[in-house]
Parts: C-alpha cells; structure tokens; sequence
C-alpha cells in the first residue's frame, strides 16, 4: 500500500505511527480533514491481521468521521484511532495508557473516543495521560457511553428509510436482521423490541448472542445473516461487507446500520441502488456517537440537547433521500454531495484573517 499517496488522493492531513513493546502497543492515528475543526474519532481495538490492514482501516475510517460530523452540522474535522490488539485477551491499562500518551502528542489536533473495543473504562485511562478525550463515564463528568445514541440515531434512521417505502415510519412487525450485537447494536435494539419488531442477529461472540437470547431474540450463524428474509438489514459490525459477493444474498428493502464503511466499494453503493434497495449511508445515521461526545466539549454536557440533535437524524437522512431522487444518484452518492457542499463553503471563508483575541 503506498500510504501517502493514498493520503494525497483521498485528502488526509496526518498519520502517526505508534509503538511502545514494553506494553505491547502496536496503534495508528489518522487525521483526515480539519476543515470544521479539530479531528475527532474513536478508538478501535482489533486484532488486524497485518499492519496494512490497521493502516488502511484507520484512514478510511477518519475519513468516514470527517462525512460524519459534517452531516451531523457539528464543528469538529475526522479523525481515528486504531491498535492493533484482540481486545478481549491482549487489551490492558498499559497499552490503553501508551496510547493516550501518542494522542496528548498531538496538541489537541486530534480527540479521541470509545469505539469498537474500547469502552468507558477504557477513556478513563486514557483521560490520565491527556486532556484530548470525550465520551468519558458521567461518573467522570463526561457525556457516558457513546452508544446509546449511535442507537438511537440509528433506529431514527431506520424509521426515516421505512416512511420513503411504506409511506409510514412505523417498524411495528418489521423483520429486521442485524449482524454484529455489540454495544451499538444492543441499544439499537431496545427500540427497535419496544415497537414490536421482530428481530433476528448474528455475533461472532458467544457472549453476545447469549444476550440476544436473554432478550428473546432469535439468533443464527454468522454466515447466515446475508440469507435471512427480512424487510431491513442492519450492518452493526465491521465495514466493507456490502459487496459484489454478498448483496446478491440480501432479501431486503432497506439497508441501515451502524457499521462504518459499510460499502466495499463506491459500485457497491449504485449496485444497491439499481437492486432498489434503499441504503442509509452509514456516517449518516450513525453519527449519535459523535453528537453525543460534542455535547461536552467546551461546554456541560446536556442529555436533552445530545437527544434533540441525534433525533435530527431523521431529518438528514430524508434529506439524503429527497436529493438522490432530484439528482437521480444512488444515497451513497447523495450523502456526499450534501457534506461536500457544507465543507466547501467552509473552506472559502478559511482564507479570512480572524484575530486570535479582542483587539
């Protein structure tokens, strides 16, 4: 992989490589655009089968928060973090701790939080060797477990893509198979149960699909999932699984998620689209995380101003909707356009000269 040219092409500003043996740190930082403001994104803790796979997930995903916080009208540029790490048996304080201590590196350029293996306990930590953390336990003064909104935002998003085909947002009796129960997907959930839809997940944890069944939800081997007839198809673990292999297997009408980079490939997003299979681009309705983490920086966290903002997701993602019939492109292509114009406009004011103090 030639990383800076694959920097220069898709507009990254940053990349830092991080190592410490005696904790056994192996991590990548990305800084992909800081245009809106600083870089924010989470922390992944995966067991990547080599360095270039770490690198190239760690770029596409600060990518993918830079759409993110742009959709979600927030001030904040994308960025992520990743270590290389199975985050059930290699993960420790140390590491955790090393890692903060690249992040503080960076002078605030970049914020980190808690995505997929890592968890509040974990910013705790983190929050020992830098000030640059968001998403802390409100025990600790932050705004909590990040997703709960992401769940919600979500399920919001479900709803906006259910009022485009059955001209009503109600999931009551909707079959929805999700793949991957992990936090995101477990708060997801409880929403999606308390409107009565019928539900059907796959984990590759044990653990996990021991909490589906102790919530009555059916469950089925991973490979399965792809196969399942369903009205939704719910993508809450890794990216990239909506493929040339794997879209001719769905049963579905809509695809919404909380995975990041969910579509392989830009083809991907035109081939769902010419199936007539409505997708809900993943930085769009995923973006509960990150509003509720913005919530505390620079100001008290408020759980009702979190709430307000992640429900706008229905909102954003109609827009989506509404721009990809006028335009006649697929969402995947929609969501982008309505990002790219706010960060160009941002751009051409970037140039104007703003004093550092009064005057």
């Amino acid at each position: 992989m030639d990383v800076l040219t694959y920097m220069g092409d898709w507009g990254h500003e940053q990349i830092m490589m991080c190592s410490d043996p005696a904790v056994g740190l192996k991590a990548v930082i990305a800084i992909h655009d800081t245009t809106l403001g600083p870089a924010c994104g989470g922390l992944r803790i995966w067991p990547y089968e080599n360095e270039e796979d770490a690198v190239r997930d760690v770029l596409r995903l600060s990518r993918a928060m830079t759409y993110k916080s742009a959709a979600a009208d927030l001030a904040l540029g994308g960025g992520k973090g990743v270590i290389i790490a199975d985050p059930h048996t290699q993960k420790t304080e140390a590491m955790v701790r090393s890692y903060g201590r690249f992040v503080e590196t960076l002078g605030g350029r970049y914020i980190t939080t808690t995505d997929v293996g890592s968890t509040g306990r974990d910013l705790e930590y983190v929050r020992l060797e830098t000030a640059h953390v968001v998403g802390l336990p409100t025990t600790a003064g932050g705004s909590g477990d990040t997703s709960v909104m992401t769940g919600l935002g979500i399920y919001m998003g479900m709803r906006a893509c259910a009022r485009q085909i059955w001209d009503s947002d109600s999931l009551a009796g909707k079959k929805i198979a999700i793949q991957g129960f992990g936090k995101v997907a477990f708060n997801l959930a409880h929403h999606l149960l308390k409107e009565d839809a019928q539900l059907v997940v796959t984990d590759i944890y044990p653990e996990a699909l021991d909490r589906a069944r102790d919530m009555g939800i059916k469950v089925v081997e991973p490979e399965k999932i792809y196969d399942s007839a369903c009205e939704i198809f719910s993508p809450c673990a890794l990216g990239g699984i909506l493929n040339a292999d794997t879209i001719p297997r769905l049963n579905c009408r809509i695809v919404a998620g909380g995975a990041n980079n969910q579509l392989a490939g830009d083809a991907d997003g035109e081939e769902l689209h010419r199936r007539g299979i409505l997708y809900a681009p993943d930085y769009i309705i995923n973006a509960g995380g990150i509003i509720n983490a913005s919530a505390e920086i620079g100001t008290p966290y408020n759980l009702d101003r979190a709430r307000e903002k992640t429900e706008r997701i229905y909102e954003t993602m109609g827009r989506v909707v509404h721009i990809s019939k006028e335009e006649e492109v697929p969402t995947s292509q929609a969501a982008d356009r309505l990002v790219e114009q706010r960060l160009g406009s941002v751009r051409s004011v970037k140039s104007l000269y703003r004093p550092a103090g009064p005057i």
